[in-house]
């Protein structure tokens, strides 16, 4: 009898099993990336001596929508073009937006005109443009709506060519920035020490495809069509599937750190190939302590890690954090000028800071943002931005009260009040 008892319960169970909730439904939703190459059809975008800018836009974007198809069965790969067509900017967002979209990445190549010897790759979120090389990039990138014969209606009477037009962006608040700006910094990272190109950083601008993106949204500038030697790079297999590639890690990097974030555990796999920096130093460290044969060799290998770890350390130091006002000045304002933006903490000997000694920082929407010559006179700190510029042409000043970022326009109107 029991015999036909432990039947019975197999039999039902076998029933019950295809049944059972499966695991795997917190993953059910595929992670969707939009891949957006610029221009396009009629528009050329920037034109260069052997090539136009829309050619390798999609060249570049079609070589990573396969590295991430290939070897991501959770990743959904969405194109606002595939083909030489033309697609008009707010329709580009649209795809993004109708796609529930978790990334946006627009691809473009940068110009300049007059200019045959500038070089590098460039990442950009959406922002008030902090100089005018910055608003250049975004009225090229915006001029594309001047093709659509509905533009004035369709943007609201904006116009890419007039710097007015651009005042939108200072009210702006993008709630996908600090995701936006992390990204950029990744991509950033990949084309610096992947790809070995020169690394014009992140920067903010005004561009209408971000704008109307509602997900963390980035458009990188792979290189300038403008300079031969970058346009001879653009245009071979080498080139553009080494900044496809550079695109792909930082796209693994944030993908993955995303996951942890919402679900706390990751299923994107990191290959081996895509070492940290310090990976990297850590096994090169250990390469070279196996060549010593001799065990004073070793000693003194060791020794002068020690000493580099305690000159990293004193450089940490270096880097003042923001100081809390003391009692003294507890009323007084504080204006300062912002040089850089980091996604992580950045030694006091970093080249990015030129040489600049007394550098603080603060942290805000989980980044490091890097201030120099703090003053309460608005004008000194003024002259010295003026001092800086043709370093940091992005630097723009800001105010704290109390220890806390106040509104820049509200503090200087205070302070020529109280000079009154």
């Amino acid at each position: 009898m029991k015999q036909v008892y432990k039947y019975i319960l197999l039999f039902c169970i076998g029933l019950w099993l295809p049944w059972l909730p499966d695991c795997s439904t917190a993953w059910a939703k595929d992670f969707v990336v939009v891949i957006d190459p610029g221009h396009g059809g009629h528009d050329p975008g920037a034109v260069g001596r052997i090539s136009k800018e829309k050619n390798i836009n999609l060249n570049v974007a079609l070589k990573l929508g396969r590295l991430i198809k290939n070897n991501n069965d959770d990743v959904k790969v969405i194109f606002t073009r595939s083909t030489d067509v033309f697609i008009p900017l707010d329709r580009r967002a649209e795809i993004a937006n109708d796609a529930k979209a978790d990334l946006f990445i627009s691809i473009h190549t940068n110009s300049v005109a007059g200019s045959r010897t500038v070089k590098g790759a460039s990442t950009w979120t959406l922002g008030l443009a902090k100089s005018e090389a910055n608003l250049a990039v975004a009225k090229r990138e915006n001029s594309v709506i001047l093709y659509e014969s509905d533009y004035k209606t369709r943007y609201a009477g904006f116009n890419p060519n007039s710097a007015e037009s651009y005042i939108i962006f200072e009210f702006m608040q993008d709630k996908y920035m600090s995701q936006s700006v992390h990204l950029a910094s990744l991509v950033q990272k990949e084309f610096r020490n992947t790809c070995n190109r020169i690394d014009r950083g992140v920067h903010q601008a005004g561009f209408l495809v971000l704008k109307a993106s509602a997900m963390p949204s980035i458009l990188v500038e792979l290189g300038f069509i403008s300079t031969p030697e970058e346009e001879a790079y653009l245009n071979t297999e080498e080139g553009t599937s080494s900044l496809a590639q550079g695109i792909y890690r930082a796209f693994l990097r944030y993908k993955r750190e995303h996951e942890i974030r919402i679900n706390g555990s990751s299923r994107t796999v990191i290959p081996k190939d895509i070492e940290d920096d310090t990976t990297k130093a850590i096994t090169a460290a250990a390469d070279s302590s196996k060549k010593d044969s001799s065990s004073r060799a070793s000693q003194n290998q060791e020794v002068k890690q020690e000493q580099e770890v305690k000159q990293e350390r004193k450089a940490e130091k270096a880097v003042v954090p923001l100081v809390e006002t003391n009692a003294a000045t507890k009323d007084e304002i504080i204006f300062k000028i912002q040089i850089l933006t980091s996604s992580s903490s950045l030694k006091s000997t970093d080249k990015r800071f030129k040489g600049l000694k007394d550098v603080e920082y603060y942290q805000e929407g989980g980044l490091y943002k890097y201030t120099y010559g703090a003053s309460a006179d608005y004008n000194k700190v003024l002259r010295t931005k003026r001092s800086i510029s043709t370093d940091f042409k992005d630097a723009f000043i800001i105010a704290f009260k109390e220890g806390k970022k106040m509104d820049v326009n509200a503090a200087i109107s205070e302070f020529k009040k109280n000079r009154k």
